[in-house]
């Protein structure tokens, strides 16, 4: 395995949410699977040699991620329903990466992605404390992309508009189906519950059918102390 340089998250690391799809996807899982958890050890190198062995992701001596098949995403899906596309516009205009971004270059959320380079998933507040945004899918879709997007909008439901700066430290996800090229989805994130320095996060992405298409609940770690 090798993370491409494109599919960074903080400058010099991967995307947390591509990068625990493609450690998902190395251990086996599938569309429609059960769903699986990736907790992140390290930052995931860019460019780098990655070997996954006995359910660890190893740079080296370096142990990057640990990958588990699990039973249900608790939480996931129920705690976070979906809305109207013309709301989730709407909520994206408002999106805070847009004024304050702790890494504005991140192929997910990065306002600095050029269309067709970056996923440029903005998800704006939502009056009851969620957030959403409208996704238009990029042709070369994958099992990855679809991890990826459910990585930030539940993140910055944590960040929130001061911009604090946090970073993904679990992840567990299913995803159903792919949703076709050039779909408009909705993808919806909610904040469960802040704990130090621990915020979990829920998140789903839904089809332009409504269908959901994906479901994660992630643990996100502050980097400020």
């Amino acid at each position: 395995m090798r993370i491409p340089a494109r599919f960074n998250g903080p400058p010099g690391s991967g995307n947390g949410g591509w990068c625990a799809g493609v450690f998902a996807t190395a251990a086996g899982a599938r569309i429609g699977g059960p769903p699986v958890q990736v907790t992140l050890r390290v930052p995931p190198p860019l460019d780098t040699a990655l070997a996954f062995r006995d359910g660890s992701v190893l740079a080296g001596d370096t142990l990057v991620a640990e990958v588990a098949e699990i039973a249900e995403v608790e939480g996931a899906g129920g705690a976070v329903p979906p809305v109207p596309l013309a709301e989730a516009v709407a909520a994206s205009k408002d999106y805070p990466g847009f004024v304050t971004h702790p890494f504005p270059g991140c192929f997910v959320c990065g306002p600095d992605r050029a269309p067709g380079d970056g996923l440029r998933i903005f998800p704006g507040p939502l009056p009851d404390g969620r957030t959403a945004a409208p996704w238009t899918v990029p042709d070369d879709v994958t099992a990855e992309t679809m991890w990826a997007a459910l990585d930030c909008p539940g993140g910055w439901t944590a960040i929130g508009p001061a911009g604090r700066p946090y970073l993904l430290g679990r992840i567990a996800a299913a995803v159903t189906a792919l949703p076709a090229p050039g779909e408009d989805c909705v993808v919806v994130g909610a904040l469960s519950e802040v704990s130090g320095r621990k915020a979990m996060v829920d998140s789903a992405v839904y089809g332009s059918d409504g269908r959901r298409l994906a479901r994660a609940r992630a643990t996100w770690l502050s980097v400020v102390q």
